[in-house]
Order: structure tokens, then C-alpha cells, then sequence
């Protein structure tokens, strides 16, 4: 994903601000203090606002759908590694 993610996914930013799509947002464990927090900080925060880098992925959560928010967005170039293959 071409996504900012300027702290390493260590919850001290939200430029990994996501908008989760429809019923998925039920099947996520609830944020943490510290990422509402972080996204108090983001705009266009609302119900299906998470940091990605706190998604707590399980296999429940395959197909997952997710939207970047805008001020996520990458400006890099994003390599791509084909599944089954050694990036």
C-alpha cells in the first residue's frame, strides 16, 4: 500500500489513518487510548477511523477492506513483491 506510515507503526502518528469498509469495523478489537488519541489528531476522523499500524490482524480478518485517508497517501514509488514470492 502506498501509505506514509512515518513512525514505524509505533502509534506516535496518523499519517496510517485508514477508514475500515462496512461490517469490519464490528470484527476489529476496539482501539486503544493511545490510537483515539492519535487520531484525534488526523482529519476526517469518524466511525470507520483506525491507524492501521494497530490493526490487530487475525484470520477472521482476511479480505479485510480498508480505504486510505488522504493525508496517508504516500508519495514514494510502492514496490510490489508478487504473493509466494521472496521480496
Amino acid at each position: 500500500l502506498p501509505i506514509k506510515a512515518e513512525c514505524g507503526g509505533a502509534c506516535a502518528c496518523a499519517t496510517c489513518h485508514v477508514w475500515v469498509e462496512g461490517d469490519w469495523v464490528a470484527k476489529l478489537v476496539p482501539p486503544t487510548d493511545e490510537e483515539t488519541e492519535m487520531l484525534d489528531g488526523a482529519f476526517q476522523v469518524d466511525e470507520r477511523s483506525r491507524l492501521c499500524c494497530q490493526l490487530i490482524m487475525t484470520p477472521e480478518l482476511d479480505g479485510l477492506e480498508i480505504e486510505l485517508a488522504p493525508e496517508s497517501l504516500s508519495d514514494q514509488p510502492v514496490e510490489t513483491v508478487a504473493a509466494g514470492s521472496a521480496g
